[in-house]
């Protein structure tokens, strides 16, 4: 197998990964260990809650939000004390992703997923409130928005994306292939490698046969 992106696993993160990568032109190769049942992965039983920073629906019960706070907060739980300001520090790259997605969760990822069709319930909910200080650890203001049809629901527009990639030939989707490792050359990471597992037709939620029936390796493109 080869293409220009390998996407690790079916759940929510890899057929995000995966459609996206599709839509800006790459050709895909997903693998996932478990049978064709499990697309979706863990997500299909979550509540489906958002992590959102000054929504409409936060608005509405009248939270008061920012992406200063959000990042605050965000911080407070992290403890980036390691080298964050410096490129080789330990909490370098850890701190710069965590800013990223806070700010893309005060930007453009509500209305994004508006726009695949998701929405919320609205009533949004404390989870992970932490020490209840902005200065502490957790969320000082609730930020959990809850998708409606939860779990299934968020998922169902990433399916759909995936089904249609998979019909146009530009995802390769490889189920019962398990990952055991990267294979790299000249200190690149060029490809993965594991095991082919026996065919499963093992419901969802049910655990399936762990029995290897061959061997695989996916190179992506240069």
């Amino acid at each position: 197998m080869d293409a220009d992106v390998i996407v690790v696993g079916g759940g929510l993160a890899g057929l995000v990964a995966a459609s996206e990568a599709v839509a800006r032109g790459r050709r895909v190769v997903l693998v996932d260990q478990e049978p064709e049942t499990g697309l979706g992965g863990q997500a299909f039983w979550s509540f489906g809650g958002l992590f959102l920073v000054d929504s409409p629906e936060q608005r509405r019960m009248r939270i008061r939000d920012s992406v200063e706070l959000a990042w605050q907060d965000w911080q407070g739980s992290a403890g980036f004390d390691r080298g964050v300001e410096e490129p080789g520090g330990e909490d370098y790259w850890a701190a710069r992703w965590a800013r990223a997605y806070v700010d893309f969760a005060a930007g453009e990822k509500r209305a994004w997923l508006h726009g695949l069709g998701v929405r919320w319930i609205p009533l949004v909910g404390w989870a992970e409130r932490g020490g209840y200080l902005a200065d502490g650890h957790g969320n000082s203001v609730p930020r959990f928005h809850i998708t409606w049809g939860t779990g299934p629901g968020l998922l169902a527009p990433f399916l759909a994306k995936i089904a249609r990639a998979r019909a146009d030939g530009l995802v390769d989707v490889r189920f019962r292939h398990r990952v055991d490792g990267l294979v790299v050359e000249g200190g690149k990471v060029v490809g993965v490698r594991g095991g082919v597992l026996e065919p499963s037709a093992a419901a969802r939620g049910v655990a399936s046969s762990r029995v290897e029936v061959g061997s695989s390796s996916c190179a992506g493109r240069p």
